[in-house]
């Protein structure tokens, strides 16, 4: 076990210097560089600030139980996205059913060293549920310490436990699904991944809009390929331009990568006096709660969103207790909803 000493050596400062960045003492003043360097000592070589947590990993005693688990993600994300609610509700319900207390952690949080240190450590967190993106190091960090599981896209190819379900495969049903209803010309709408989420072609929803299209023969225009970047307004006003560019070559169907694009250029095209589905067919993605009331109802896909969450809860529990001890991946799977927006073409 890495100690003060050693990361003073290692990065070649005094062990007060250490002890004052890891404990944030504000009443000397250490250059903005040396604290890097002695972070990054302190995840390569695996320190651990406390006697508490140094006890979490070398398993020499048992453990004191604190039953709490951290739910990293922005804390208005389940507020302003009813498919991360869903979710939310699932973690939440399932770990007070086991007297678990659930802990809501921002991304920032971990990032910050100092507050890494106090939510991981002092705050005696028993395992963590990230939704929201983080660095590939800090999870290795983050790791030494409490198990993990992921959820969402985001950590599917980490070697770590995940719950997540086949996006690819969900479009690619649709689109086979839109394609013997005797639709050819389809667009899309989505968004794309990284921090910016330009990057639509790396999107796993978009890669089965992609080969289905490639499976069936069908060419792609890209005039009829919207990235929204996840916005409800850009799928309203890019909708709204494809519709006034070329009224008379339309796509007769547009595959969404969730209810809310859906609903949003759905609004688009009933404002430019055209009609859902003998126009335009539309189908989402999530089943939200709202889908079915939109006019005219949306075909979606349903995706387990409270039993993901649900999975998720009894995946870090079960690691938390050490009845799973490899990086499991629970696929979980979906199914179309067939309601009025879209139907088969005669």
């Amino acid at each position: 076990m890495a100690r003060l000493k050693d990361i003073a050596e290692y990065v070649g400062v005094s062990i007060s210097t250490v002890s004052r960045v890891i404990q944030n003492d504000q009443t000397r003043n250490v250059n903005q560089e040396t604290k890097n360097k002695i972070w990054q000592a302190v995840k390569e070589l695996g320190y651990i600030p406390n006697q508490h947590a140094r006890n979490l990993v070398n398993n020499k005693q048992t453990k004191t139980r604190t039953m709490k688990i951290g739910w990293v993600a922005n804390p208005t994300k389940a507020e302003i996205n009813p498919y991360f609610d869903k979710i939310y509700t699932g973690i939440r319900d399932t770990l007070t059913n086991h007297d678990f207390t659930l802990i809501t952690i921002t991304k920032d949080e971990l990032e910050n060293e100092t507050l890494l240190l106090k939510t991981i450590h002092d705050l005696g967190i028993e395992g963590l549920i990230l939704i929201d993106r983080i660095d590939d190091s800090l999870i290795e960090y983050i790791q030494q310490t409490v198990p993990l599981v992921g959820l969402d896209f985001f950590y599917t190819d980490k070697n770590i436990a995940v719950v997540d379900y086949n996006r690819e495969a969900a479009i690619k049903m649709v689109v086979q699904h839109l394609i013997s209803q005797g639709h050819y010309e389809i667009g899309f709408i989505g968004g794309g991944i990284n921090e910016t989420f330009e990057d639509l072609h790396a999107e796993n929803r978009f890669k089965g809009y992609q080969s289905a299209m490639k499976e069936a023969g069908l060419s792609i225009r890209p005039e009829w390929v919207i990235n929204t970047k996840w916005r409800m307004e850009s799928s309203y006003e890019e909708m709204n331009q494809l519709l006034k560019r070329d009224r008379e070559h339309l796509p007769t169907a547009m595959v969404c990568a969730s209810d809310l694009m859906a609903l949003a250029a759905m609004r688009a095209v009933i404002e430019n006096n055209l009609r859902i589905p003998e126009d335009i067919v539309f189908f989402g993605v999530d089943n939200l709660e709202m889908s079915k009331y939109s006019s005219p109802p949306l075909s979606t896909v349903e995706i387990p969103k409270y039993e993901m969450g649900k999975m998720a809860a009894k995946t870090i529990m079960d690691m938390v207790e050490e009845k799973i001890t490899l990086p499991v991946k629970l696929i979980l799977p979906f199914e179309l909803v067939i309601r009025e927006s879209s139907k088969k073409r005669t």
